[in-house]
């Protein structure tokens, strides 16, 4: 019989070859489904599209709102989880310190939520995202499977559902507005921002400017 230690090795020896299967197959492959997209009442509308056909103001503008510092950090941005962690202590609105690679790797690879167990796998797989994949790929997994709207995912598809038109010709209010609205596509209005969310797709916009000249997002297309 298998002794308790041979099968948590045996387990332990399992999850490294899953996880190693899953994140190189799709470092190459697009990804078919996430749990969030399977979960979703209203479905999924989604439409894969490669970097080259994303304009760069939608990736700039997710830097700017989501993760300054992208290019720079291994993963996890340190001073930001810092920064959310006194303003949450403060008290007030819950603030998040997650990068876009740890969006990323929970998006693809895990589900919607907190708690210490979600949070510990999504810094495996950020790990691991960020060792195989490389910036540039993290961020077209990024744009292709976040949640853009209800049962809309990925850059493409939010594009069209409020635009009319090719995720590769966004102008830069335009990707404002889609990533003013990212951390809760359901309920921020893409097409008529009001009061704090129009401020908010302003100073989103006006920071595309800077992003892209100081190289914020250099990594994605160097």
């Amino acid at each position: 019989m298998l002794t308790a230690a041979r099968i948590f090795a045996k387990v332990i020896v399992g999850w490294i070859a899953l996880t190693a299967v899953l994140v190189f197959a799709f470092k190459f492959v697009p990804v078919p489904i996430t749990a969030t997209m399977l979960m979703d009442e209203n479905g999924a509308t989604r439409d894969w599209e490669s970097l080259d056909n994303i304009d760069r103001n939608l990736v700039a503008a997710v830097i700017a709102a989501e993760d300054s510092r992208f290019c720079n950090h291994n993963g996890f941005d340190t001073e930001a989880i810092e920064a959310a962690m006194r303003a949450n202590m403060e008290g007030g609105r819950l603030r998040g310190g997650s990068s876009i690679s740890q969006q990323t790797a929970k998006n693809v690879f895990l589900w919607q939520g907190g708690g210490y167990v979600r949070k510990a796998f999504e810094a495996w797989f950020t790990f691991w995202i960020e060792l195989v994949w490389g910036k540039r790929r993290i961020m077209e997994v990024y744009l292709n499977v976040a949640e853009t709207g209800i049962g809309t995912y990925g850059a493409e598809a939010g594009a069209q559902r409020y635009f009319g038109k090719s995720a590769a010709r966004l102008t830069p209010n335009e990707a404002a507005r889609m990533a003013a609205a990212l951390p809760s596509p359901k309920t921020r209005s893409v097409k008529n921002p009001r009061g704090w969310l129009a401020g908010h797709a302003r100073r989103i916009e006006r920071r595309i400017a800077i992003v892209k000249r100081d190289g914020l997002d250099a990594c994605v297309y160097n």
